[in-house]
């Protein structure tokens, strides 16, 4: 994923992408097999689906903060998404024109959580007197890359981490990584013949090593059987916390997303078929099970 560095909205993706792969050695892993195989020439040819952002539903911040900046750049907010179990809302918003990813945006519905849980929240959070966003300049990429790579709040003590990681492990991820980018998604349909069905690349995946989600399955597929998806297991890194304790936590992970024709475009030629003709959106079911990529019954397996 790399965008000509000219838009606001390009500078920002490029630095996102950037640090991201710099702290996901599956991003590399995968597309150094990619290229090793002739799959893709280069990392430029892999088609990014969606990214994905988790943020914390109190006041001045979550999606009504978070969407400003990408409805900046043109894209459009679409369906609304609930995970009843995970306390979790969720929209998605398409891209400006089709080179770019769709954005997944989740919220956590803090006001739902134990009071203790609300408590360390709240602690970290309550001096947000103001929406962030407000304050940018948005015609400035540089300034919205480094305002998502930038900390909102102090760093938890490791005892509130875990606090957090009892009750909910979305909260505890957030409360430590914020707006860093959770996942981005390759788009397997894109790919050539051998690599383009999830069975097929997850296949590829497990033979260099790579560990997949199992919730709901390694493939999960939406009702009508068009969108299918697949990610691996985020690995751990060491995070360090208020309290100069270490402990090992969830970073991001990667995703695959397989979107197929969609039947009224089903006799169109292979070599003429187009983005538009293709299942768009999300679905409430896989996505949930995605979501668990960070959790620790995943990661421990």
């Amino acid at each position: 994923m790399h965008f000509e560095e000219k838009k606001p909205i390009d500078i920002v993706l490029n630095d996102l992408f950037e640090h991201y792969r710099e702290n996901v050695a599956d991003v590399d892993k995968i597309t150094k097999a990619l290229l090793e195989r002739e799959v893709v020439q280069s990392q430029d040819d892999i088609v990014n689906d969606h990214i994905a952002f988790r943020t914390l539903g109190v006041p001045n911040l979550g999606i009504k903060s978070f969407e400003k900046i990408f409805l900046s750049f043109g894209y459009q907010k679409k369906d609304y998404f609930y995970f009843e179990g995970k306390k979790l809302d969720a929209y998605w918003f398409a891209p400006p024109s089709p080179e770019y990813p769709r954005i997944f945006v989740s919220e956590l519905r803090v006001s739902e959580l134990s009071q203790p849980v609300q408590d360390i929240i709240i602690k970290y959070t309550k001096d947000i007197t103001s929406d962030p966003v407000d304050h940018l300049d948005l015609n400035n990429g540089e300034e919205a890359a480094a305002f998502l790579q930038k900390p909102l709040w102090d760093l938890p003590t490791s005892e509130e981490y875990q606090t957090l990681l009892a009750e909910s492990e979305y909260a505890a991820w957030v409360i430590y990584n914020r707006y860093y980018l959770n996942h981005y998604t390759i788009s397997i349909h894109e790919l050539k013949d051998g690599y383009n069905t999830l069975e097929e690349f997850n296949a590829f995946l497990e033979s260099i090593g790579v560990m997949l989600n199992t919730s709901g399955g390694k493939i999960k597929t939406s009702e009508d059987g068009l969108l299918r998806q697949s990610s691996t297991v985020s690995a751990l890194y060491d995070a360090t916390f208020a309290d100069g304790k270490t402990i090992q936590i969830a970073g991001s992970y990667v995703e695959f997303a397989e979107r197929s024709v969609l039947p009224e475009f089903k006799d169109i030629p292979k070599e003429q078929i187009e983005a538009k003709h293709r299942r768009d959106g999300f679905e409430t079911n896989n996505a949930d099970k995605i979501f668990e990529s960070t959790y620790t019954t995943q990661i421990k397996g």
